[in-house]
C-alpha cells in the first residue's frame, strides 16, 4: 500500500492506494473520529458489488451505517436525485457528526460529496473510489457537485474529504470501456505536468489495459501526487488549478451537448484533448510531432480522438464553452500545450482555430 498526503491546512487527508483496502474502511474511519451514524451512497452497478462488504467493515468498526442507492450514470448526477438523498439522509437521523461514504465512480463522488458539503451546512465524508477515473482524478481535490441541463457541474462546493481509499482490487471488475476512459485522465497528467509519465504510458499502456497490479498503483500513486501538489496551491481554481481542466474546455461541452449520453466523461475529454494538442500547435507552437504522439496514445488507449458534428451542432458547443466554469467576462480560456509536460492556463482562442482543430 502507498499513501499519498494532501496538504490543506485542518483540511489535510490522506489518500490510500492499494489491493484488498476495502475492508478496513471501518478502521480507518474509526481513526478519523467520525459519529456513529453514515449513510454509505452508492449506484445500482456499484452496489451490488460492493455496498455488502462497505456497510460490513462499517459495522465491525462500530459504525451504524445506511445504504443510499441511486441510478447509475452521468444523466442521475442532478438536482433531483440530490433532494431524493437529502430526504433518506433525514429520514435515517444522520446528525452534524455523522458522515456520508462515496463509494462508486466520479458521479457517484461528486454526488455524495455535494450532499456531505450541504446537508446540515456540511458533514464529513470519504471517497471510496471504484473507477480509474474517480481515483485519479475526481475523488481527490474537493471538487464536487451535479450538472444542469445547461451544463455540467454548474452547481457544486470546494468541500474536502477526510479520506480517499482506492482500493485497486475493485478495478478488476470495471468493464473495459470504463478503464479506458480513465486512462484519459492519467494521459491528461503526463501532458500537463510530467513528460517521464507520459513516455511511461506510452511503453506500458498493454500491460495497464491487462491490469498489471504493480504498474497500475504507481501511475494512480503518480496522478494523484501531480494533483494534490497543484490543489495544495491553489484549492479553489484561483489560477493554477485550471491546469488540471487541459481538454476539458471542449470535453464537458461534448458531454453537455449529446446529453450526457453519448460519450462517457474520459471519451470526451480524449477528444478535447487531442484537438487542445492541435489548438495548442497553432497558439503555442506545440511541434507537430509531439500533437502526434499525444493523439496516438489516446488512440492506443482505445479511446475516441475525433469527432463529427453537423453543422447545426456547432453553435450548440460554442454555446456550452460559453457555460463553462472558467469563461471570464465572456471568454472561454483554454488550457493549452507548450510542450509534453508543461502547459499555460488562461488562454484566449479564435473561434477559427478551435473550428479547424475540431476539423
Amino acid at each position: 500500500m502507498s499513501t499519498v498526503k494532501v496538504h490543506l491546512g485542518d483540511r489535510s487527508y490522506s489518500i490510500m492506494i492499494g489491493g484488498g483496502l476495502l475492508p478496513m474502511l471501518g478502521s480507518n474511519c474509526h481513526r478519523l473520529k467520525l459519529g456513529t451514524r453514515c449513510a454509505v451512497v452508492t449506484d445500482r452497478n456499484v452496489g451490488p458489488l460492493y455496498a455488502k462488504a462497505a456497510l460490513a467493515s462499517l459495522r465491525q468498526a462500530g459504525f451504524v451505517p445506511v445504504e443510499i442507492r441511486v441510478p447509475a450514470g452521468e444523466t442521475a448526477k442532478g438536482l433531483r436525485t440530490i433532494q431524493a438523498c437529502y430526504d433518506q439522509l433525514a429520514k435515517h437521523r444522520l446528525e452534524r457528526s455523522s458522515f456520508i461514504v462515496a463509494l462508486g465512480g466520479g458521479v457517484v463522488g461528486d454526488m455524495a460529496g455535494f450532499l456531505a458539503a450541504s446537508y446540515l451546512r456540511g458533514i464529513g465524508f470519504v471517497q471510496v473510489p471504484t473507477t480509474l477515473l474517480a481515483q485519479v482524478d475526481s475523488s481527490v481535490g474537493g471538487k464536487v457537485g451535479v450538472n444542469l441541463k445547461a451544463g455540467k457541474n454548474l452547481v457544486g462546493a470546494f468541500y474536502q474529504p477526510r479520506l480517499v481509499l482506492c482500493d485497486l482490487d475493485t478495478l478488476k471488475t470495471l468493464p473495459k470501456r470504463e478503464l479506458r476512459t480513465g486512462l484519459a485522465e492519467v494521459i491528461k497528467y503526463g501532458i500537463i505536468a510530467d513528460a517521464s509519465l507520459f513516455r511511461r504510458l506510452e511503453r506500458t499502456l498493454p500491460e495497464l489495459l491487462r491490469l498489471d497490479n504493480s504498474g497500475m498503483a504507481n501511475i494512480v500513486a503518480r496522478s494523484c501526487q501531480i494533483k494534490a501538489k497543484v490543489v495544495q496551491q491553489d484549492e479553489c481554481e484561483g489560477g493554477l488549478r485550471a491546469i488540471l481542466n487541459y481538454g476539458h474546455t471542449i470535453g464537458h461541452a461534448l458531454e453537455a451537448i449529446s446529453r450526457y449520453g453519448r460519450y462517457l466523461h474520459g471519451e470526451a475529454i480524449s477528444i478535447g484533448q487531442v484537438a487542445a494538442a492541435r489548438i495548442s500547435h497553432d497558439v503555442l507552437g506545440l511541434g507537430r510531432a509531439e500533437v502526434n504522439r499525444i493523439e496516438a496514445l489516446f488512440a492506443q488507449a482505445g479511446l475516441p480522438t475525433t469527432v463529427r458534428l453537423a453543422k447545426s451542432q456547432l453553435p450548440k458547443l460554442f454555446g456550452a464553452m460559453k457555460l463553462d466554469k472558467k469563461v471570464s467576462a465572456g471568454e472561454v480560456k483554454f488550457v493549452l500545450a507548450q510542450k509534453i509536460g508543461k502547459v499555460q492556463f488562461g488562454i484566449n482562442v479564435p473561434k477559427a482555430t478551435i473550428n479547424a482543430a475540431l476539423k
